[in-house]
This record gives structure tokens, C-alpha cells and sequence, in this order.
């Protein structure tokens, strides 16, 4: 992955692959795929800022599995591949 460093309570997603087929062997069509919910955590900011100037220590580090709503992040490319760059409060939950 190029360099680059998320800003604050920012972190960038490495979105999984969606499957291929359905459980009962049916070829999902690419036009018809979901985009998975869940990623792995590739880069964190350095943390929330708040109004008194103290700096909260994201929850998420490099490496978490995490769950993350439909709709959330924005789609960037670096190095020809895709990733997802997000608010910490859009992540859903860690996966143990």
C-alpha cells in the first residue's frame, strides 16, 4: 500500500471480497453483488480531537477486522487497488 497517513479519527478500510456464489453453488453475476460489509483495517489517524484540545486514542488499530454500514466511508484507489476511507463512529464493530 502507497503511504498515506489518515487525518485524525479517519481510517482507511481494505474492503473483503464478495463471494462468488451462493451457498447452493449459483454464480452470482457481478452486476448483482453486494458489497461486503466487513474489512480489515490497513492505517489509523492519530485520533479524535476534541473541543478542549485532548486527544482520544482510536478504539480500532492496523489489523482489526471490522464491520462497517452499507453506506459508509468514500471509495479511494491507491496503487490501482481499492480501499474505503472512513470516520471511526462509522465503524459498527470489531470481529473477533
Amino acid at each position: 500500500m502507497a503511504k498515506i497517513q489518515p487525518l485524525q479519527d479517519r481510517v482507511i478500510v481494505e474492503r473483503f471480497e464478495s463471494e462468488e456464489k451462493t451457498a447452493s453453488g449459483i454464480i452470482i453475476p457481478d452486476s448483482a453483488k453486494e458489497k461486503p460489509m466487513e474489512g480489515k483495517i490497513v492505517s489509523v489517524g492519530t485520533g479524535k480531537v476534541l473541543d478542549n484540545g485532548n486527544v482520544v486514542k482510536l478504539a480500532v488499530k492496523e489489523g482489526d477486522k471490522v464491520l462497517f454500514g452499507k453506506y459508509a466511508g468514500t471509495e479511494i484507489k491507491i496503487d490501482n487497488k481499492d480501499y474505503l476511507i472512513m470516520r471511526e463512529d462509522d465503524i459498527l464493530g470489531i470481529i473477533r
